[in-house]
């Protein structure tokens, strides 16, 4: 079947024939999908993606090469084609997994044990579009890594840094969960002054909501040792129907 200009292009890549081709003869079905290339190891994965004109990659967090080799395929797909989005199929509901998938550069993970072929579709086209998917519990699990990991210098890829020292502690207490009001208190800042920060932050680093911010920071950011400052519980996440979360405000 040929591809239509506006049908999503599709490397699915994922261990197990059967798994393989029941993905691509229900998406082949839907308007808009188009499976152009699957692989069951890392290095077919990173050949597809180079020779097939892939817009999109659905990865298993296990191929062929062993338990995660998703997620080395993962890394090696954004290195060699960094325009291309990737969603990673989750096996468990392990809460690592998700971090480690956004670790390493994804921009939305599924769960297929709980939920069904419909739901991935509208994940495929939201990432698609630019957005973030992941439910709550996986944005919170996210959150709270990179809480852990405070403070950090968000970089470029030659290593020079991005953001002056007040952003970088905006972005950090984004990531830990705090409201613009709460920011602003923690700062001694108005909350206009916040938000007139947040959206230098947002321009910088060419993302649109908070969620993603804390998500590019993760994958852009240089970890430097732990600080005394207690890392915070409140996180705010997007509901499993909202994959993104509210911008600035």
């Amino acid at each position: 079947m040929s591809l239509n200009q506006e049908d999503i292009s599709i490397l699915l890549a994922c261990h197990g024939t059967m798994a393989s081709e029941l993905y691509t003869q229900a998406f082949n079905r839907y308007s808009g999908f188009r499976v152009v290339a699957r692989a069951w190891s890392v290095g077919e994965a990173v050949e597809a993606v180079r020779s097939n004109g892939i817009q999109l990659a659905l990865i298993s967090t296990t191929l062929a090469d062993g338990p995660l080799s998703g997620i080395m395929a993962l890394k090696q797909i954004q290195t060699a084609c960094p325009k291309v989005k990737s969603v990673v199929l989750l096996e468990s509901n392990e809460g690592h997994l998700a971090t480690a998938a956004f670790g390493a550069g994804a921009k939305g993970v599924f769960s297929p044990s709980t939920h069904g072929l419909k739901s991935l579709c509208r994940c495929v086209r939201q990432v698609s579009a630019g957005q973030i998917w992941a439910s709550s519990a996986q944005l919170q699990e996210v959150m709270e890594a990179f809480s852990r990991h405070a403070p950090v210098k968000v970089v470029n890829a030659d290593g020079a840094q991005l953001l002056t020292k007040r952003e970088e502690e905006i972005v950090q207490l984004v990531a830990d969960g705090l409201t613009n009001r709460q920011i602003a208190n923690e700062l001694k800042l108005s909350e206009h002054t916040v938000r007139n920060n947040l959206f230098r932050i947002f321009d910088k680093l060419g993302v649109s909501t908070r969620v993603e911010l804390a998500l590019y920071a993760i994958n852009h950011s240089k970890l430097l040792p732990l600080a005394a400052a207690p890392a915070r519980k409140e996180v705010t996440a997007a509901r499993p129907s909202e994959p993104r979360c509210a911008a600035v405000s």
